[in-house]
């Protein structure tokens, strides 16, 4: 199913007033010019890294088992580097929601679109990951593309979530969709009709449709979704990377080539290939990677949990 949201003036309720006040305030900053918003989401990622919180664990033990020839104050750097692009992103977000097409767009430094379209009219798996800068090219891909649908995980919050799917809908080139994570019909339908569908693999789901393959050296439970789409789809898959550039100078959107020979009908050798992808497309800025995620969270049988003084 795409996604909903309650009526209009069940948002309007009292008890989503405090709500609504934040998001205006949000709204009213991110209308700052784009130098001064990257300097205060420095700031902010740098406030919340004085504090030693679970998130910051977890992200901090991620780099430690993902970069483990990286000394620990290089560990450490990357860390603190992560921390000051996941503030930034959250002008990113603002940035992808409100700012109009045109000022957007002058952000964008944008490669291999052409790659969109199929000749053929098969529908197009757009492999992304869940870098920080994901709003931004969730933003990128659907005003370039009439054709390019989402999927999402319900936030929980209905004002938040209004909110969000009308953002993710401001830069629509055509008639653009977002589909629940969970919606397998209509997201393969959606493929088989030529759409364009983007989806992250890079995240622990549990083993409810994957198995574990080596990330970064390491067993991780890794989803099968993407070449079981393929396969029953008939759909091409197309990686897709957004990452920040350094000075202010924007963002590097690039639409690569399609996969070729995937998926082989292996699903460890496919789940294999689309981490190695992930692995490289993380390395090209390892520090606006969302390290937050327990990406190990599922062990092998036998393996202690990573996240033991988490829990």
């Amino acid at each position: 199913m795409t996604q909903e949201t309650p009526s209009t003036c069940a948002l309007m309720h009292p008890r989503h007033w405090i709500r609504w006040l934040l998001f205006l305030l949000w709204w009213l900053v991110i209308q700052l010019p784009y130098p001064m918003l990257l300097r205060l989401g420095k700031m902010l990622g740098l406030f919340l890294f004085l504090f030693n919180t679970r998130r910051k664990h977890i992200a901090q033990r991620n780099i430690e088992l993902c970069f483990p020839d990286l000394n620990r104050s290089q560990q450490h750097d990357v860390l603190r580097a992560n921390f000051i692009s996941m503030g930034i992103a959250v002008a990113e977000i603002g940035i992808a929601w409100w700012w109009p097409k045109r000022r957007f767009q002058g952000l964008l430094s944008v490669e291999g679109v052409e790659h969109l379209t199929d000749e053929k009219g098969r529908g197009t798996l757009l492999l992304g990951i869940h870098y920080t800068t994901l709003e931004v090219g969730a933003a990128a891909a659907t005003m370039l593309h009439d054709k390019v649908d989402g999927m999402y995980r319900a936030h929980g919050n209905p004002v938040y979530d209004f909110v969000q799917a009308r953002g993710r809908l401001s830069k629509r080139k055509g008639s653009n969709k977002v589909y629940e994570r969970k919606d397998v019909r209509g997201s393969l339908k959606a493929l088989k009709n030529g759409r364009i569908l983007w989806y992250g693999p890079d995240q622990d789901y549990g083993l409810g449709s994957g198995l574990f393959a080596p990330f970064f050296g390491i067993p991780a439970a890794t989803v099968d979704t993407t070449a079981r789409f393929a396969k029953v789809s008939g759909a091409r898959v197309v990686p897709f990377s957004h990452i920040r550039l350094p000075h202010g100078k924007g963002y590097k959107v690039t639409f690569h080539k399609p996969l070729d020979r995937f998926p082989v009908g292996d699903d460890l050798v496919d789940a294999i290939r689309i981490n190695q992808l992930v692995e490289a497309f993380i390395l090209l800025q390892p520090e606006q990677y969302l390290w937050a995620h327990r990406r190990f969270k599922n062990r092998p049988e036998g393996q202690p949990n990573v996240y033991t003084e988490m829990t």
